[in-house]
């Protein structure tokens, strides 16, 4: 019998551990460890990416996968946005405001060098158009002609603007200062899809004399050609790529010739669209997209009801590669043994702890530990008390402050029970806290009166294992923040200032005896949780300013805050393991209100080679 070298003159590598990297796609090898011939396959695949900040729709959307520009939006029946968001590959962060409040735009360029021209500012169609440079937007020339549900491809300083109310038809070029009205299109249309630029770009779908149309035409700098219809009539979905690879999915359009929401995307090679085997996990329309090319794209906002009152956050991310990604996600977990808020935790995912609390009334003493999938009561805190404080692991944690009163006690858990310590020098509540047993930083918290009229103080001290001493103050009074790290590299964010009488969105770094700003959280939130470390951190759940935002988990790198996967239930004043971080992993359990036992468990995005088995079946 021939072998395969001899029948293909080439061999097959003969391997201890599986391949890496994209460069091994197509690649057939027999893995000595798993008994089996396997290969490297690239698969078409959306995953979740970081919600948006504010839920919208009919968002402007321009720029790749990796660095994202989404401006404006609307909700119904007659409300604009200004906001503007910057994707990084994983998550949102805040840019600067639009200067006028408008919907239904379109938009070109990059995410530094954006351009958001015309669409719906207070219920008209308008003219207005807007230049981005990274961080702020100017007011340029007005378009030629004021219009609505326009779409556009393109750069900055040469864009295609096309489509839309009140001339379906007609398109326009911008070269970074001057508009110019460019041929018309075969097929007039508005809330189409786009992709490429002004010399080579395309348009396919949207809604065409009363009815979603499939044709697509690509343009050339000069005018428009009629080429390959969309496999399904649609409009108003996510779209992007270049002139020959492009990508239109979710919207409104079903095989059936209907209106519904759908799921389903359809990709272009140049010649022809075909339907793609990955679907949006959130079926919906009014969504936005911006990539590339059709293996590497972006979707994000729109709606899933009956009409646009109520905005989508999901954000998902569609990529055709040989590595399998995996999104940041939440998952359900075992549910602690007594429902209850304002209590503390510590650990890992795997190796959990959590003490005290408030059930309303009583307050509590009992402590819980988690294994990975169910909690177990152990022996109780010495003294009862809710928004105690505290930092460690399951074996080794130590517990500080508490309410009401305030109170300075301190103790000590070895894994299976609990000892008293020397007291705090400042007695408090509604504190935060991170470290180790034998290294922990408290501050802020409340010494006076009770949440939410009390007056939270600025004071930094240090537990060595033994007693406490002064570190440096806190930049502002604080109660009801979060924080993680060691004593020597911490960070501090979230809470409640009463300075400022709102939620906080500041953050700021411990070096183990002064405090530094650093970059502000994208949602300001108190009653959250912080896992990780200075420049790896997650921070989840809480109370944040609008309740759909409550969810919305936030990632620290040490440089910048974006928004990362939400959770299912919201709540607040709930413990939390105090390492993992935005790339591990951590865990959020209890809180209120209305008090909940549940646990849920968050594991931070991986990427692995997809990998396939080969059989002879």
């Amino acid at each position: 019998m021939s072998d395969y070298k001899n029948i293909r003159g080439k061999k097959v590598k003969f391997l201890t551990s599986d391949l890496s990297g994209e460069q091994s796609e197509g690649q057939l090898f027999y893995s000595d460890t798993d008994n089996d011939f396997k290969s490297v396959v690239a698969s078409a695949a959306f995953s979740s990416g970081g919600p948006l900040i504010t839920a919208r729709t009919w968002i402007g959307a321009t720029g790749t996968q990796t660095a994202a520009l989404y401006s404006g939006g609307t909700l119904a029946p007659n409300t604009r946005f200004v906001n503007t968001e910057e994707y990084d590959g994983t998550g949102f962060s805040a840019g600067g405001n639009l200067n006028t409040a408008k919907g239904n735009s379109g938009a070109a360029g990059t995410q530094t060098a954006g351009l958001h021209a015309m669409g719906n500012v207070g219920g008209s169609a308008s003219d207005d158009a807007e230049e981005y440079n990274g961080s702020s937007w100017t007011n340029v020339t007005d378009a030629p002609t004021a219009t609505r549900d326009i779409d556009a491809f393109g750069t900055q300083t040469a864009a295609v603007f096309l489509g839309g109310n009140p001339e379906p038809d007609h398109s326009y070029e911008y070269d970074g200062t001057n508009w110019t009205a460019s041929n018309d299109m075969g097929t007039g249309r508005y809330t189409s899809g786009t992709a490429g630029i002004l010399t080579a770009g395309l348009a396919f779908g949207g809604y065409s004399t009363s009815a979603n149309t499939a044709n697509t035409e690509s343009y050339n700098g000069t005018s428009w050609t009629e080429v390959g219809n969309l496999t399904v009539a649609k409009r108003d979905g996510a779209s992007g790529g270049i002139q020959t690879a492009a990508f239109f999915a979710g919207g409104a359009g079903t095989p059936g010739g209907g209106d519904t929401k759908s799921n389903a995307q359809q990709l272009w090679d140049g010649t022809s669209w075909s339907n793609s085997s990955a679907t949006l996990a959130v079926t919906r329309r009014g969504l936005r997209g911006t990539g590339a090319s059709s293996s590497a794209g972006i979707g994000a906002g729109g709606y899933t009801g009956d009409n646009a009152t109520v905005g989508s956050n999901a954000t998902e991310e569609f990529n055709i590669t040989v590595n399998t990604i995996t999104a940041a996600a939440w998952a359900s977990g075992g549910n602690v043994g007594t429902a209850r808020r304002a209590l503390w935790g510590g650990g890992t995912q795997t190796a959990g702890l959590i003490w005290g609390g408030y059930v309303g009334p009583p307050v509590e003493n009992k402590t819980e530990e988690y294994n990975g999938s169910s909690w177990s009561e152990q022996n109780n805190l010495n003294t009862a008390g809710y928004h105690i404080c505290g930092t460690g692991t399951q074996t080794a944690a130590v517990a500080f402050g508490r309410g009401t009163p305030p109170s300075g006690k301190t103790e000590e858990y070895n894994g299976t029970s609990w000892s008293e310590q020397n007291d705090m020098g400042t007695a408090r509540y509604i504190l935060s806290g991170f470290g180790v047993q034998t290294a922990a930083v408290a501050y802020g918290g409340g010494p006076l009166g009770a949440h939410p009229t009390g007056v939270p103080g600025i004071q930094t001290e240090h537990y060595d294992g033994t007693s406490w001493t002064a570190g440096g103050n806190y930049p502002e009074k604080n109660r009801a923040g979060s924080a993680c790290g060691t004593q020597t590299a911490g960070l501090g964010s979230a809470g409640y200032s009463p300075d400022d009488s709102a939620r906080t969105a500041e953050a700021n770094t411990y070096d183990g005896s002064s405090w530094t700003a650093a970059p502000a959280m994208v949602i300001a939130k108190d009653g959250t949780f912080t896992s990780g470390s200075q420049t790896d951190a997650i921070i989840f759940l809480g109370v944040a300013p609008v309740a759909a935002q409550n969810v919305v988990s936030q990632k620290y790198d040490g440089t910048s805050w974006t928004t990362s996967a939400s959770a299912a239930t919201p709540r607040g004043s709930h413990a939390g393991s105090s390492t993992g971080g935005g790339t591990g992993t951590a865990f959020a359990a209890a809180g209120g209100t209305p008090n909940v036992a549940n646990t849920e468990e968050f594991t931070g995005e991986t990427t692995a080679l997809n990998l396939k088995t080969l059989t002879d079946s």
